[in-house]
């Protein structure tokens, strides 16, 4: 399965930037757009690991749940 590197903005707005078969293309892709747009705009930068794009898509649509605070 592929590697997706996206540009992620406000409302769900979602870019696919490049497409990586292993993990280590699609970090040093995604670190490099991140320190070129330090402190610009309000986009995101996120690597999906999926079978398709439009699995992707829908992964990074999700609504996650948060995590333990540590209340317990």
């Amino acid at each position: 399965m592929p590697y997706f590197v996206f540009s992620v903005k406000p409302f769900a707005q979602l870019e696919k930037l490049a497409e990586f078969s292993s993990f280590s293309e699609a970090s040093v892709r995604a670190k490099a757009l991140r320190a070129a747009q330090a402190g610009v705009g309000e986009a995101k930068v996120k690597v999906m690991f999926a079978a398709s794009e439009d699995a992707a898509i829908e992964l990074l649509c999700r609504v996650r749940e948060p995590g333990p605070t540590g209340d317990d």
